[in-house]
């Protein structure tokens, strides 16, 4: 049973890496094929909730992942709604992760693409994820806890797919709809396949890059690890062959160098998203299993999105703001404040 979580984590990660190198080569950003932050982000802008030109596309990826785990999840009969547990924590916390990965530049499936591209950068990023997580794993073990989820109606968990579904049907049929101001973008039916395919592959799997390492620090297990490994070494291939790798610091795509504010950017993505129970990509699979802690984690990021664009939080290639770098550092404070004060629920005998 093991080996067979392994081999599916793995086929996951595989197609994560695979996948976003055909994008990246079919239009999309470099080092870009699959970003859960910055596609969120460019949806938002495509609904006119922040006006940055240049990242306001419906990517259809973001679709395409919910959707796949919603098909796999019904199919299998595990399409089931659960949630209101510590709705506007995860909410907050969710807010702050998105503006950590913004000053990053990329939430923590990009962070490997980017070291698949040979962006070292995103090597120093990967030290503040993994220590954000050892953090977040210290206090799981004292016994934080955002709460149970419960079983809730079937109509209730439904209301995502039903938007999203109306949400495909606008990006496909009615695009007009829509503000499109970026010019780095792959064919719409080709990147909502993609999503739909490596979606339900990674609702079979677990895929998720923070339980990675979370899992190792607990556990000592190392099964979704091996995912985020195939995510890095296909990618990697993939850029070797199609030219895209580019060893350095210096003039990587869509990244500074700003090496403190890499790690503490990405020290919150991984923190916060131990909190809320997953990543990003996580947290959009879970969306589509009917998990509506997961939705509220994904309105979450979008509106930390459209903060951090609307208030110049989120960083460029010239590097990070004064107000992202004050943004990073409220999320920290943040976070350490929630992880010490919320615990489990203790049920005293009568």
């Amino acid at each position: 049973m093991k080996n067979t979580e392994r081999t599916t984590v793995m086929t996951a990660g595989a197609l994560l890496g695979v996948f976003s190198v055909l994008l990246v080569y079919f239009g999309n950003p470099a080092n870009m094929g699959f970003c859960i932050a910055c596609f969120i982000r460019d949806f938002t802008g495509s609904l006119q909730f922040q006006t940055k030109a240049g990242v306001q596309y419906a990517r259809p990826e973001i679709l395409g992942l919910i959707l796949g785990s919603f098909l796999i999840s019904s199919i299998k009969k595990e399409f089931s709604p659960r949630g209101g547990s510590s709705t506007m924590l995860r909410f907050f916390i969710s807010v702050f992760v998105m503006i950590g990965a913004l000053v990053f530049l990329g939430c923590p499936a990009r962070m490997w693409l980017r070291i698949a591209g040979g962006d070292l950068n995103a090597v120093v990023g990967l030290v503040g994820y993994i220590l954000g997580i050892g953090v977040g794993a210290i206090f799981l073990n004292k016994g934080f806890s955002l709460g149970r989820a419960y079983l809730q109606k079937k109509t209730e968990g439904s209301i995502g797919i039903v938007v999203t579904i109306a949400l495909v049907l606008v990006v496909l049929f009615v695009p007009s709809l829509l503000i499109n101001s970026s010019k780095a973008y792959a064919p719409a039916v080709l990147s909502l396949v993609l999503a739909l395919i490596l979606g339900g592959v990674a609702q079979r799997s677990r895929l998720c890059t923070v339980g990675s390492f979370r899992d190792f620090f607990l556990f000592r297990d190392t099964t979704l690890l091996t995912g985020s490994l195939m995510i890095l070494l296909t990618a990697f291939i993939g850029n070797i062959i199609t030219g895209n790798f580019h060893l350095g610091f210096a003039n990587q795509p869509i990244a500074h160098t700003e090496a403190l504010w890499n790690i503490l950017g990405l020290f919150v993505v991984g923190f916060g998203s131990v909190l809320i129970g997953g990543c990003p990509l996580r947290q959009l699979i879970l969306a589509g299993e009917g998990n509506t802690d997961s939705m509220v984690c994904i309105l979450g990021l979008a509106t930390g999105a459209a903060l951090a664009h609307n208030f110049g939080l989120a960083s460029s290639s010239a590097g990070t703001t004064s107000a992202g770098r004050i943004a990073v550092l409220l999320g920290i404070a943040f976070l350490f404040v929630i992880a010490g004060t919320v615990r489990k629920e203790v049920v005293h005998a009568n």
